[in-house]
């Protein structure tokens, strides 16, 4: 499956525009770090923007949220490995300890884009240039964290070698380069 179909399966699901923004700036993290460990970027790529398929279709249930993407994907003839990193991202529903590299980069790729977009509310440009490094690991310790973000998640660029300071500047490089697909 090519990327306009993928991302046209995404939209077929998710109507929310900062959800897809979401998925679109995960697809170009997952990438990146992809490239950085010399793994499958395509594969890797389609697994970010794909990772919140059934986020509606769950409303966002964190028990089912990532479950139903198999029912969707799977039928469609996706790899078990790509399914199986979609559902490890939330480990809510699954209640399994990631087990992969991909696993791993899935979760820690699709939370930090969540921080950073958090990160450029602060900036009066609202602008993912904006953003420093430094900034997100000074959001990681602030003692009144994004709820809707996890740091264990985060904390798992450590577990595929990457320390938080150079994931965070990956992260936001591969986000600037799609930065007016996703308004920021």
């Amino acid at each position: 499956m090519n990327r306009n179909e993928a991302l046209n399966l995404l939209k077929k699901y998710v109507k929310n525009e900062k959800m897809i923004a979401h998925c679109i700036s995960s697809e170009a993290v997952l990438k990146t770090v992809a490239k950085h460990l010399n793994q499958d970027e395509e594969k890797w790529a389609l697994a970010g923007l794909l990772h919140d398929i059934d986020v509606e279709v769950t409303n966002g249930n964190p028990l089912t949220h990532a479950l139903e993407a198999e029912n969707i994907l799977k039928p469609l003839g996706f790899d078990s490995e790509i399914i199986d990193a979609i559902k490890m991202h939330n480990e809510q529903a699954t209640g399994l300890p990631r087990t992969t590299v991909f696993q791993h980069a899935l979760a820690c790729c699709e939370t930090i884009t969540g921080l950073i977009t958090a990160t450029t509310m602060v900036y009066p440009d609202k602008k993912v240039t904006s953003v420093k490094p430094s900034s997100v690991v000074k959001r990681m310790k602030e003692k009144h964290f994004a709820a809707s973000v996890s740091r264990e998640n985060i904390l798992e660029c450590e577990k595929i070698g990457i320390p938080l300071p150079q994931f965070a500047e990956m992260a936001i490089k591969a986000m600037c380069t799609v930065s007016e697909e996703i308004g920021l």
